[in-house]
């Protein structure tokens, strides 16, 4: 896709829970602008791989390089920093606050003078700051003003994705790590947060889509990787592979695309 390096790439990662080795050699490198779904059954790796991913856990062994330099993350904090965020399933908004300071939490803009010092916030201008960042991803969700227990679940789900997607935006895109981000939403509610993700990539932000929603990974993702027993078994095009492609990988009826070693 680009001759510039991975936005994040992870080299021959293990990850070990005592005995129980939850992650084989794995490798894996997102792209700028790049949909990945990551995809596995139940204890597949997925999410041993997203807490790697995401500073949450420190792998056994391997490397990890953001825009192809290697790095440590010791901590989620480390990784944010290093323009990697997650977006956790309860979603971690503050359901009594509106969406202007959802978005703007952990980067309040405090009041001028003696009142910022005291730590005051300035509302007006965070709402002017959401509703400009909520225009450029093309969101069309309530009014900045509402609180979040007001929302829909797809209004809630778009707003978290928002709030990351702010934060990952620059000079040099970042990562959003997605766990099931349409895992208890309807239909309508579920292509509104597929329309984000894809503007999302249109912008550069790189993306990793963990789901068991087949039809959603075909739709969304340009590639598509499949964990089966800590071990990956397939990297593919998305639109290269099909359903019972893919539900074969997932299952271990299908020889793994590496070799018949790594079934």
């Amino acid at each position: 896709m680009t001759d510039n390096p991975p936005v994040l790439e992870l080299r021959g990662i293990d990850m070990h829970y005592g005995y129980v080795r939850a992650l084989d050699s794995i490798d894996i490198a997102v792209q700028q602008g790049e949909v990945v779904g990551l995809l596995g059954d139940n204890g597949a790796g997925k999410s041993s791989l997203l807490k790697v991913m995401s500073g949450a856990h420190q792998p056994t062994s391997g490397t990890i390089l953001v825009h192809g330099e290697p790095t440590v993350f010791h901590s989620p904090s480390r990784s944010t920093a290093a323009g990697v965020q997650m977006v956790y399933q309860d979603l971690a908004l503050v359901d009594a606050q509106d969406i202007a300071t959802n978005l703007n939490i952990g980067r309040e803009i405090l009041r001028r003078g003696p009142l910022g010092w005291l730590g005051f916030v300035d509302h007006k201008a965070q709402r002017k700051r959401a509703t400009a960042e909520l225009d450029r991803l093309g969101v069309r969700t309530a009014a900045v003003t509402r609180p979040v227990e007001m929302l829909s679940g797809g209004q809630r789900q778009v707003v978290a994705l928002a709030r990351a997607a702010t934060r990952v935006t620059g000079d040099r895109n970042g990562v959003l790590l997605l766990d099931e981000p349409t895992a208890a939403l309807g239909y309508e509610q579920t292509r509104q947060v597929q329309a984000l993700i894809r503007r999302m990539a249109e912008q550069g932000v790189a993306c990793v889509l963990v789901t068991h929603n087949l039809p959603l990974a075909a739709d969304v993702c340009d590639r598509i990787v499949v964990l089966n027993r800590g071990r990956k078994v397939a990297d593919v095009a998305a639109a290269e592979t099909g359903n019972d492609q893919l539900v074969g990988w997932i299952t271990g009826a299908r020889e793994s695309m590496f070799g018949p070693g790594t079934r």
